[in-house]
This record gives structure tokens, C-alpha cells and sequence, in this order.
């Protein structure tokens, strides 16, 4: 099935974005299992795992529109810091949310349901699941205190 040209750019440009995300939170996650935050590593584990997930979803509609995918993932730098890991991780999600938020809007313009209704299922989880949860981390460690923060962090389940 021929799928609007625009529609597959679009899709092709949130793809090489999930898979940046999806490095990002790799890299991430495995700088906090090297440092011992436990807790981060898992969630941040659940994240990858997650936008690996999206970007399946987005190659697999770019194949069915007949487009061909670019899966070269945007440029990215991974952070130092918890902060600035959380951060970061943050900023990529907000992106994520703009670009989502245009091409559903797009999708809409040329009539393809399909494509918009998985671009909002994949709105909602960044919107209630990954960005909040990131604004939740930089708030506990604005009222706890880093060193707090870091230290619930050590050990046991992520949430």
C-alpha cells in the first residue's frame, strides 16, 4: 500500500529519533548499573526496551506505506552525571512529545488513521509513562537532595 510521501518522511525522521532515544537510554542505563544505581539501570533498562519497541512499530508502517527506512539514528550525546543523564533523557523525551505531537497532525492532513493512531499510543507513553516518570526523578532529587537521591537508588526493584 503507496502511503503519502510526506508521511513517510516523517515517519522515517521519528524512527531515526526513537532509535537515537533507544541508544541513549542504552548507553544510560548501563553507565548506572557501572556505578552501582541499581534502581536506575532497571527503569532505564525498561525505557530501551520500550523505544526499541516504538521504533519497531514506526519501520514496521513505513514498510506497509512502501517507504524505505533509514535507520541511522539522530546524533546524540549522553550525559556525565545522574542529573544530567535524567536530563537529558528529559530533553529527548520533550522532543520526542513535539515531533510526535506535529506528525500526528500531519497524519491527520492526509487522511492516514492508521499511522496517526499509532503515533498517539505512542504519545501517551511518552507523555505519561517516560516523561513523567523523569520529571518525578529530578523532583525527588530537587526535595530529597542528591546524595539521598543517589543513595535510594543503590539497591533494590525499580519502580
Amino acid at each position: 500500500m503507496q502511503g503519502h510521501p510526506d508521511v513517510i518522511a516523517c515517519l522515517t525522521d521519528l524512527l531515526r529519533g526513537e532509535l537515537a532515544a533507544r541508544d541513549q537510554y542504552f548507553i544510560h542505563s548501563r553507565q548506572y548499573e557501572d556505578q552501582g544505581f541499581v534502581r536506575l539501570y532497571e527503569r532505564l533498562d525498561h525505557e530501551m526496551q520500550e523505544e526499541t519497541q516504538h521504533a519497531d512499530a514506526i519501520l514496521r508502517r513505513i514498510l506497509l506505506l512502501e517507504g524505505k527506512p533509514d535507520m541511522r539514528p539522530h546524533a546524540f550525546t549522553p550525559g556525565d552525571t545522574v542529573q544530567e543523564m535524567l536530563r537529558k533523557d528529559l530533553d529527548t523525551e520533550y522532543s520526542v512529545r513535539k515531533h510526535l505531537m506535529d506528525a500526528i497532525a500531519l497524519c491527520e492532513t492526509h487522511r492516514d488513521y492508521v499511522s496517526r493512531d499509532l503515533l498517539l499510543a505512542q504519545l501517551r507513553d511518552t507523555e505519561e509513562d517516560h516523561a513523567y516518570w523523569l520529571e518525578k526523578q529530578i523532583g525527588l532529587i530537587d526535595k530529597m537532595g542528591l546524595q539521598n537521591y543517589l543513595q535510594s537508588q543503590a539497591d533494590g526493584v525499580a519502580d
